[in-house]
């Protein structure tokens, strides 16, 4: 195989909030008063004591959800009906951050969601206060070190370094430079019999047209070698299982990464009477879960082979067609299972010859919608219905094989909600001793203002954010 280099993005997606980080024109002084910058308005941000450091806001406002280490004071917060994490920091590095996962969401990477940044914040002396980041919480999501301290798999390691290998692949043909890969900066959802990674933090982070090969392999060794480090923690704390190899699951990252790498990008030579390759080349891209929209074909400088490599590929090859069948908007391998539990409903049903959105109709309304509706309400907040209906499955499965006879879905579900379900509950205990932890990690816990930054962002010159100031 030879390998090209990617095709250059369009440059004016990557200027997407027409912000220059590198015009100095576009800086601002520190607000006098209160600034939020957000893509859309929620009045019931104003309500906020924005007076109060974050480490001081009142209990009655705070959501006990397991939060990472991290450098900052992050609190989750309700804000009406939503939960948002709020993190406090630097005003430059605030809107540079707050700039970045805009971006990012705009070219639908996996990323938590921005909502506002918080400037010109004051306490009730008249002293300045750090400023405040806030984006969504990612419901049903977890940091590594809460997945840690639950019942898992002895492979766990291992499929969340799978996880933040895609997750680093697809930053990476983004045109995002990183800067600070590791466990601690990302977010984790359960995905069928794997995870999903999204990232949650980008203060280092750099979006370019395109990534040099030295970028990206730092980005490589930096994740091998942080991951090694959080593990050995993990491992010092009695969280992993005492045969685990911390350096040989760093090392899987920098293999699974190369070896999804090579997939997506590199060219194949075929020769003109070998076309049905491509066909196999693309299927084998499917089955990584990602879409190829285009290919590029030309003729090799002998004149007797065909270069080809995919052009423009997008991840979520079972998620789309999901949603276009049943409107269920989940994670990659669930969707796969689920399309796997409606194909072999369709079979089952003798209607292999009917249109298959029809039968994707009857199979939600008879198979689907009666299970996940068995989800105990106090339950509904930490398992994603396409989870729940996954390791009903499972759990299916192994009872019928116990029983040497099949098993009914109601039976199935009743087992595992009193068997299986409540380990998804974190102990209170455990998650102060998490919290805790987190709180540790915080470095910067003193204000520092009027910071000289390279970026340049100015929410005033975002034409797609909504300011509001008092």
């Amino acid at each position: 195989m030879e390998s090209l280099e990617l095709p250059q993005m369009d440059p004016r997606v990557l200027k997407a909030t027409s912000v220059k980080a590198d015009d100095p024109a576009t800086q601002s002084p520190e607000p006098s008063a209160l600034k939020i910058t957000a893509a859309s308005s929620n009045p019931k941000m104003f309500t906020l004591p924005w007076e109060k450091p974050l480490g001081t806001w009142p209990e009655d406002l705070l959501v006990n959800l397991p939060r990472g280490i991290s450098r900052h004071v992050v609190r989750f917060v309700h804000v009406g009906d939503e939960v948002y994490a709020m993190k406090e920091i630097t005003r430059n590095v605030a809107e540079r951050e707050y700039e970045l996962l805009r971006r990012l969401q705009k070219l639908e990477l996996p990323t938590v969601q921005p909502i506002a940044v918080v400037t010109g914040r004051h306490n009730e002396e008249g002293e300045p206060l750090e400023a405040i980041l806030v984006t969504k919480h990612l419901k049903f999501s977890l940091p590594y070190r809460a997945l840690f301290a639950r019942n898992l798999r002895p492979d766990t390691a291992e499929r969340l370094i799978d996880a933040l290998a895609v997750l680093m692949v697809r930053l990476h043909l983004a045109g995002f430079y990183w800067g600070d890969v590791s466990l601690s900066n990302v977010l984790f959802l359960r995905d069928a019999d794997a995870f999903s990674a999204f990232l949650v933090d980008a203060e280092t982070g750099d979006l370019q047209i395109n990534l040099t090969e030295g970028q990206r392999e730092y980005d490589v060794d930096l994740a091998r070698t942080n991951i090694i480090g959080e593990l050995m923690d993990l491992a010092s704390g009695a969280l992993l299982p005492s045969n685990t190899d911390e350096i040989e699951i760093g090392n899987r990252l920098v293999e699974r990464y190369h070896s999804l790498w090579s997939a997506l990008t590199d060219t194949d030579k075929f020769s003109p009477d070998e076309m049905w390759k491509i066909e196999k080349r693309v299927n084998k891209l499917n089955d990584l879960g990602f879409d190829v929209d285009e290919l590029e074909m030309k003729t090799a400088e002998d004149g007797k082979r065909v270069l080809v490599r995919p052009r423009v590929v997008d991840a979520g090859y079972a998620n789309r067609k999901l949603l276009r069948l049943t409107g269920l908007d989940v994670q990659e391998n669930q969707a796969r299972r689920l399309l796997n539990d409606l194909d072999a409903y369709r079979t089952s049903t003798w209607r292999d010859g009917e249109d298959l959105e029809i039968v994707a109709t009857d199979w939600m309304r008879e198979v689907f919608e009666p299970t996940v509706r068995m989800i105990p309400r106090e339950y509904r907040s930490q398992i994603e219905p396409a989870q729940f209906f996954h390791e009903v499955l499972d759990h299916r499965w192994f009872l019928a094989e116990k029983a040497g006879h099949d098993v009914s879905m109601a039976e199935a579900v009743k087992s595992y909600v009193e068997n299986v379900l409540p380990q998804y509950k974190l102990d209170q205990k455990d998650l102060d001793v998490l919290n805790a932890e987190a709180d540790s990690g915080v470095i910067d816990d003193e204000y520092t203002y009027n910071d000289t930054d390279d970026d340049g962002y100015n929410p005033d010159d975002d034409p797609d954010a909504a300011v509001w100031s008092h």
